[in-house]
């Protein structure tokens, strides 16, 4: 199972943002994917692997220009 990796990521993004709202919506399949504001960051189906720890965090403060601190 991949929740603990989930709840890593999750934790990850609440230490970036104390605001964020993180929604975890269980499937099928292997599929794992990230999306801001509407748009996918991250697919574990596109990139063959799962997130490493820390990439989601880089890809959303690559995303807001590194505002995000």
């Amino acid at each position: 199972k991949h929740e603990p990796r989930a709840a890593r990521l999750a934790a990850e993004l609440k230490q970036l943002d104390p605001n964020v709202v993180v929604k975890m919506i269980p499937s099928s399949g292997g599929i794992f994917d990230v999306t801001v504001d509407g748009e996918l960051i991250f697919s574990k189906k596109a990139v063959g692997r799962h997130a490493q720890p820390g990439e989601v965090v880089e890809l959303i403060r690559k995303r807001s220009g590194g505002a995000t601190e």
